[in-house]
């Protein structure tokens, strides 16, 4: 076992933290009060599909929005919506198997312009299965091979 060496800096004193974890819970909540004017069509859409599929609802990302998107699909899972997450470095290795044409897949990456996911959207297009893409890229190589596209 490894021992982790003693701070260079103190800690801040308890008034310091409690500052900074409310200053944080105040930027989480602007940005989660600003989804409010992003959402429109596309989002109704996404729900609408996601609650119409008959397969599974399959989550793709690579690094954080790979993080992201294990926790959407354990969400979806755990609340009745059969989901799964494949990553997308391993769907072009066999994985890609595991997706039928009545799944859903929702691709997340923040520039969507991920070469993991760009080797395998077209695959899952002429499979026929619907792509909803989670982007902030809304004129990305992701944005253009989906059919929902939220940013």
């Amino acid at each position: 076992m490894t021992s982790r060496p003693a701070p260079a800096v103190a800690p801040p004193d308890s008034e310091t933290l409690l500052a900074r974890a409310r200053a944080t819970f105040d930027i989480e909540a602007d940005a989660v009060r600003g989804l409010k004017t992003r959402i429109g069509a596309g989002f109704v859409e996404a729900v609408r599909r996601i609650l119409e599929v008959r397969g599974r609802v399959v989550v793709m990302g690579m690094g954080k929005s790979g993080h992201v998107g294990r926790k959407i699909a354990a969400t979806l899972a755990s609340t009745g919506t059969p989901a799964m997450f494949v990553h997308p470095a391993e769907a072009s290795h066999g994985d890609l198997g595991m997706i039928q044409a009545v799944d859903l897949v929702i691709a997340i990456s923040n520039s969507g312009e991920s070469n993991e996911l760009a080797a395998i959207l077209p695959v899952v297009k002429r499979q026929g299965v619907p792509l909803i893409a989670i982007t902030g890229g809304p004129d990305s190589m992701l944005a253009r091979h989906a059919d929902i596209v939220l940013d």
